[in-house]
């Protein structure tokens, strides 16, 4: 009886990874209809690198966590299951999908050199700028959970910037980001940092505050460099 309750219960995690891998195949098979199989197999991989960071954080501060889900023209998220217990934690995780996914995309950079493949240097700097979009201050994405440590308030910072880059780029996807961003925006609003509640959960000591604060605005400055440098040689080799 005990062997098969044990059967069982692998079967179900066997079959949840099963199920991510199903949407990452998707994934692939979409990509690489509109951009071609080299290019979707190597973006997606920096998605799964990104979201990868994110999960072992979480497993790394003891949050139950599930596998990545892709969506095509949608990206790609962790299921947690418990959400972090204090602002902190928060940032931690949110931090390390960035960080990891930056790793992914300057070692496709490197793979790809100056006078590579145009298909690879074009997966770096999707990498590099997807990652450095993530960081806008603005939850639910990454960067919003992780200036946070500041105040919910730096979140007015990332409505403008988020404009912005709709009207430099119009997407679809960008008002998908305002539409869940929105409740977060009225939370900032409502913010009560003398609520109890809010009192412990945003209580992080100064150094540790400066120090992810540190990391990401170095972050930020090296994946905005590292876009508009990616961004010209593709425009160099096909100019």
């Amino acid at each position: 009886m005990i062997k098969l309750l044990l059967l069982l219960l692998s079967g179900a995690k066997l079959g949840k990874i099963f199920a991510s891998g199903g949407t990452m195949l998707v994934s692939l098979v979409v990509y690489a209809f509109v951009f071609g199989w080299r290019y979707a197999a190597g973006f997606v991989a920096l998605l799964f690198a990104h979201e990868m960071g994110h999960f072992v954080a979480a497993r790394q501060r003891g949050l139950a966590v599930g596998m990545p889900t892709f969506i095509p023209f949608v990206g790609a998220w962790i299921d947690l299951k418990e959400q972090p217990r204090d602002v902190e934690t928060e940032a931690y995780v949110a931090l390390a999908g960035p960080v990891v996914g930056t790793v992914a995309a300057i070692l496709t950079y490197v793979a790809a050199g100056d006078d590579g493949p145009r298909w690879l240097l074009a997966v770096a700097y999707a990498g590099f700028f997807l990652n450095l979009f993530n960081l806008l201050p603005l939850s639910p994405l990454d960067g919003g959970r992780i200036t946070a440590v500041l105040s919910p308030r730096i979140w007015f910072v990332g409505v403008p910037l988020l404009g912005a880059f709709f009207l430099w780029h119009p997407n679809p996807m960008l008002l998908l980001i305002a539409l869940l961003a929105a409740p977060q925006v009225v939370k900032a609003w409502r913010y009560d940092p003398k609520a109890p509640e809010n009192a412990a959960y945003y209580a992080i000591a100064p150094r540790r505050r400066a120090e992810i604060l540190a990391v990401y605005f170095g972050l930020a400055a090296y994946l905005a460099f590292m876009t508009y440098r990616t961004h010209e040689l593709i425009s160099a080799g096909t100019s």
